[in-house]
């Protein structure tokens, strides 16, 4: 960056520091923030990984046990809309939810609108060159047949890269959200936003977030903050701010290691060794709410049992229980949603 660069200030669409959006929320608005999840944007980065894997070192532990399964036709297909860098077409991304899953985020995609398609395309045609470019175009020349190829190649790609990994990279996601929310309650939406990422920042009533080619001032009073962690992602911070999209910002998820992948049983026996078996293996299943005989069913242990065991985990502040109706109810705690996330 030379010094007449940075005086005259930051160009759209050109390198800068001094590039920064702002979502303007109501000055202690707990309720215009909300947290989601999103598998399209986990896929889409994933796909920036495998393009440019020495830049992720936090992903090569799942790229060891990826690479060799992935469907090469659709692999390039993907890669070829995603990019491995800069803009990321809208339409690849629902909007995010708690329970948001990837087969709602395929089901999203093959019923997108067209007209947000074509335009999506003609930026990212803007954007590229050669035989990419080419291709891109035409993709926007016939929308409905590009839809239908994109949506084919998510699901290969999906199915060969992250669906075997998903149980984990989930848990990581619930746990971070765990823990951003229960930071909002005991110090307000500055303390979470302050911590979500060097980028991220809170002043004067609105989330600020610095970005290398982009500013924009977004009044998110009336429709709110949706804030997504990523486990793909792990290099910095991306938004949505064009409607119909709710505003958005994805952040890095916390406590992603190299070893994020590995199996599942791996991590049922680290926690096996601090809780023992049959309490980690409850804790494990307490991502879904279920009554006292489901967990006793489940894990093949008798009622009294599996209620002593959920005493225990009660106590420690790691499963919440409620009644509904007749049913007592039990789900995992922020810092059981933690405490799982954390071994992964």
């Amino acid at each position: 960056m030379n010094r007449n660069m940075t005086e005259a200030g930051p160009v759209e669409g050109v390198v800068h520091p001094g590039h920064r959006v702002e979502f303007v929320l109501s000055p202690g608005d707990i309720q215009a923030v909300r947290f989601g999840i999103s598998p399209g944007h986990e896929l889409a980065h994933a796909v920036r990984v495998l393009l440019r894997p020495q830049q992720h070192p936090l992903q090569w532990g799942w790229l060891r046990t990826v690479r060799d399964r992935l469907p090469r036709e659709s692999f390039r297909l993907l890669a070829g809309v995603i990019g491995d860098d800069g803009y990321m077409p809208d339409f690849l991304t629902a909007a995010p939810s708690w329970d948001m899953t990837p087969a709602a985020e395929l089901e999203a995609l093959r019923s997108t609108p067209l007209d947000p398609m074509r335009v999506d395309f003609g930026k990212m045609v803007l954007r590229s060159s050669g035989s990419r470019q080419s291709a891109l175009r035409e993709m926007q020349d016939q929308p409905a047949r590009a839809r239908a190829m994109i949506a084919g190649a998510w699901q290969e790609v999906w199915d060969a890269a992250l669906a075997p990994v998903w149980p984990q990279l989930e848990r990581l996601l619930r746990a971070d959200i765990a823990v951003r929310s229960r930071t909002i309650a005991t110090s307000g939406i500055s303390g979470m936003a302050n911590g979500l990422h060097q980028n991220v920042s809170w002043g004067a009533g609105a989330v600020r977030v610095r970005l290398r080619r982009h500013s924009e001032q977004v009044d998110c009073r009336g429709s709110g903050l949706v804030l997504v962690p990523s486990v793909m992602s792990s290099w910095g911070c991306m938004v949505l701010t064009e409607p119909p999209a709710q505003p958005t910002l994805f952040y890095p998820a916390r406590g992603v290691t190299a070893g994020w992948a590995r199996d599942a049983t791996d991590v049922a026996g680290a926690l096996s060794a601090l809780l023992g078996s049959a309490r980690a293996e409850i804790l494990l299943g307490a991502g879904a709410a279920r009554t006292t005989s489901q967990v006793a069913a489940d894990t093949g242990i008798a009622v009294s049992t599996a209620s002593h065991h959920l005493t225990v985990l009660r106590d420690a502040g790691l499963i919440a229980s409620e009644r509904d109706g007749a049913r007592m109810l039990h789900l995992r705690t922020p810092l059981g949603e933690a405490m799982v996330g954390a071994v992964l």
